[in-house]
């Protein structure tokens, strides 16, 4: 375990526990195979050191090497000659870790290391230009200095957040314009925007990404980074603003979205679960509109028209009249009549049955949690609902579409009017049914009159952050609000900057952003930064798919260290192509490598070089994760300098073009495709969409987040591949047109070992444990 000691490295190896460990296993693995005989091969007197580990690696019969050489013998060559299964005392790791770090006049402290390995490790730091100390872990001198590696949870803790009314006075909040939820978050009125309606507008910065692995490449932690390089170090407005993160991801794999280490939204716990109710108030209205649609098929199917009448218009008092949903119905309908008593039957029969066809509904039930087991479902199953029953299922609570209109709406009455033209299903002619259709649009209202204010918190640092609204990118548009940038951007005035994050890889999440966000706020961005990990690289130069953390310690720190050859000549294109992509709407990029402490010196340098090489106007290494705010200055006043220059913004297609070209274009300019392949299925929604006259909106692709084409196993820049489209939705109140390519689902599952096996509470001090 490495420590860090102010300006010094320590080496802690604790050998108790990794030999008890070690007895513990042996045991078990005897228990099966009482003949096995563990052998230890040493090392300590030969001439061709090299050919001997190189057999010994290859002998079966032996399960482990000590190599008990003179310093003069461990070359690079020797060290990266041994397996690392059968490194004994851990020196490739150390070597090939400690030593490509730059150390001269570093001190190192070696805590509780004896016999050969202590003086092993000793010359070869010394030989390094470090200056040693060698103590027993029980060193009282030793326990002051070392700070031992923290997690988000514990960094987030040790940090008091300022009051949010504090926060908000800083930032030229009114107090009227604040509702408080508890001392670190609140709710801000959309009044602000009245107020502030003359104030200029601050930079536009989007973070995006190269195609991710499914840990994540860390766009959340540079966001909050930039940003507290740009308030906190380099004096000027900023503001962050991200998305919610999903419960999906933060019990499955991914974990939570406020950052890491010392660039993070706090309270990281609070970020990453109820928040403010947002996602909660989404689930509530989207599964009102469910069944809402389901009552209706079942009173339309087991009651006359009179009945249906009698009971949509009752009598209260004696009196009857329409409530004012009812009337618009129908005016829809043609019918100019505001008495109930005046209506002819066939009046009355066109005003109370939607005829909703079963097998045409579109509109699914959501939960915020990854369940596989609800991909299809039946409804309707038990005698009360008289045999009434169909087929459909949930998706995750972030791909509801009503998710996607809070985060594109741009107001209250323009939520309330997108809310009502979403389209639930079609009747049996074929014509759309609406959520006006249904009654059911001020309910919706309701539920969603307090999500539509942005959430503000704040980072480490004490820099402002808007969280609001949470669509995924692979099954939505993948962005913040339009409403918490357009705040910010008026609060951070014209010398400011406001950085927004797009999720996932460039070709989804920006795309996206530019295509689709863009187009209902108005706004124009100023720069991309577009952030890469070499371990991301490493896995599109043909390394193994990092699907768990276990894989990268595995293999990307142990087996391949330094494999430049990984990052130049394939992993390298992804980020070329990311780049390109940013270039086509004609934003310049900024390229911020997120710097893993396992990264050598030789990779990072290279990365930047080709990023610059390959158009990026400028390539910076970022250590905002163990720095903070000053870890990502650098990139700061590269973003500041490129934000300061004229770019010529414009959109990929124009909305005038047919659906099924405006698809082929982002197939084939953005993911690399030769085609686009439509199913029959999507070729008769396309028709029946431009039959509706939806095919003048843009695109949103449901496409998986792990490759450039529909092949998620695919890595690096596919080329000659066709892109599959199987069906095609449409999200008529949010505003676009969404494929469906290849097995692209919107309901993710949990793996075999989710997060939430880490995660426990305290019943003592109610702390949450193991959220990261």
């Amino acid at each position: 375990m490495c420590l860090m000691v102010k300006c010094a490295i320590c080496v802690h190896l604790i050998y108790s526990d990794i030999v008890q460990k070690c007895r513990e296993e042996l045991k078990a693995i005897r228990e099966t195979n009482p003949d096995l005989k563990p052998t230890l091969a040493i090392i300590q007197v030969c001439l061709c050191v090299i050919d001997e580990i190189l057999r010994l690696n290859e002998d079966s019969r032996v399960h482990g090497i000590f190599l008990h050489l003179p310093q003069s013998f461990l070359s690079r060559s020797v060290r990266n000659a041994i397996k690392p299964q059968k490194d004994v005392d851990g020196i490739y790791f150390f070597c090939n870790t400690l030593l490509d770090s730059p150390l001269i006049g570093k001190m190192a402290v070696l805590v509780g290391v004896e016999g050969p390995l202590k003086a092993t490790i000793q010359c070869l730091l010394q030989n390094n230009g470090m200056m040693v100390q060698t103590c027993q872990w029980s060193s009282k001198h030793l326990q002051k200095q070392v700070s031992f590696y923290l997690y988000d949870i514990e960094i987030s803790r040790a940090q008091t957040p300022k009051p949010i009314s504090q926060l908000a006075q800083e930032i030229g909040l009114l107090p009227e314009e604040l509702e408080a939820y508890g001392n670190t978050k609140a709710k801000v009125h959309l009044s602000l925007l009245n107020r502030l309606q003359h104030q200029p507008n601050g930079k536009y910065v989007l973070v995006a990404g190269i195609t991710p692995t499914p840990l994540g490449e860390g766009k959340s932690t540079v966001t909050t980074g930039l940003v507290q390089a740009l308030s906190a170090h380099l004096k000027l407005n900023s503001f962050a603003c991200l998305r919610q993160p999903s419960q999906g991801p933060t019990f499955g794999v991914k974990g939570g979205a406020a950052g890491g280490g010392y660039a993070q939204v706090i309270p990281m716990e609070e970020f990453n679960l109820h928040l403010t109710g947002d996602i909660h108030a989404i689930t509530a209205a989207n599964n009102l509109v469910a069944a809402a649609i389901d009552a209706r098929i079942l009173h339309e199917a087991t009651q006359s028209d009179k009945a249906m009448y009698r009971r949509l218009v009752p009598s209260v008092n004696g009196v009857r009249c329409f409530s004012p949903i009812q009337m618009a119905r129908l005016q829809r309908l043609g019918i100019n009549k505001s008495d109930p008593s005046d209506l002819t039957p066939e009046e009355v029969r066109a005003f109370v049955r939607l005829d909703l066809d079963p097998e045409k509904v579109t509109w699914q039930r959501v939960v915020d949690t990854n369940d596989r087991f609800l991909r299809k479902i039946t409804v309707g199953q038990a005698n009360t609902e008289k045999g009434h029953a169909r087929q459909t299922q949930f998706d995750i609570a972030v791909a509801s579409e009503i998710m996607a209109i809070l985060a594109l709406t741009d107001g209250l009455a323009d939520m309330r009017a997108r809310l009502g033209r979403m389209v639930v299903g079609s009747n049996r002619n074929g014509q759309p049914i609406t959520a006006d259709d249904l009654g059911v649009t001020g309910a919706l209202a309701v539920l969603m009159k307090d999500a539509i204010k942005p959430t503000l918190m704040q980072t480490l640092e004490g820099t402002p952050v808007f969280v609001h609204a949470g669509p995924f990118a692979n099954i939505a548009h993948g962005n913040s609000s339009v409403l918490a940038d357009k705040l910010a951007l008026k609060l951070v005035g014209e010398e400011g900057f406001v950085v927004t994050e797009a999720g996932f890889g460039a070709d989804i999440g920006m795309e996206k952003f530019f295509n689709i966000k863009c187009r209902t706020s108005g706004l124009k961005p100023d720069v991309v930064v577009l952030v890469a990990t070499v371990r991301a690289l490493k896995m599109h130069g043909g390394g193994p798919n990092v699907y768990t953390f276990h894989i990268f310690t595995t293999f990307y720190i142990y087996c391949i260290f330094e494999r430049l050859q990984l990052v130049y000549h394939y992993g390298c294109s992804n980020l070329k192509k990311q780049i390109q992509i940013a270039h086509l709407f004609g934003v310049p990029v900024v390229v911020a490598l997120n710097v893993f402490k396992t990264d050598t010196q030789a990779e990072i340098e290279l990365v930047c070089r080709i990023a610059e090489a390959s158009g990026a106007s400028a390539a910076v290494q970022c250590h905002h994760w163990s720095r903070g705010g000053r870890g990502s200055v650098e990139l700061a006043q590269a973003v500041k300098k490129v934000a300061s220059q004229k770019n010529n913004f414009q959109f990929l297609y124009n909305l005038q073009d047919s659906i099924v070209e405006k698809i082929r274009t982002i197939a084939q300019k953005v993911y690399g495709a030769d085609d686009i392949e439509l199913s029959p299925e999507a070729q008769a929604k396309i028709d029946y969409y431009n039959q509706q006259g939806f095919g003048a909106l843009p695109i949103c692709m449901a496409k998986t987040h792990l490759s450039l084409s529909h092949m998620p196993e695919k890595k690096g820049v596919p080329t000659g591949f066709i892109l599959p489209i199987r069906d095609i939705r449409a999200s008529i109140g949010a505003g676009f047109i969404y494929p469906l390519v290849g097995t692209m689902s919107t309901m993710p599952g949990l793996p075999t070992r989710p997060c939430f096996y880490d995660i426990d509470l305290d019943p003592v001090t109610e702390e949450i444990k193991g959220l990261f």
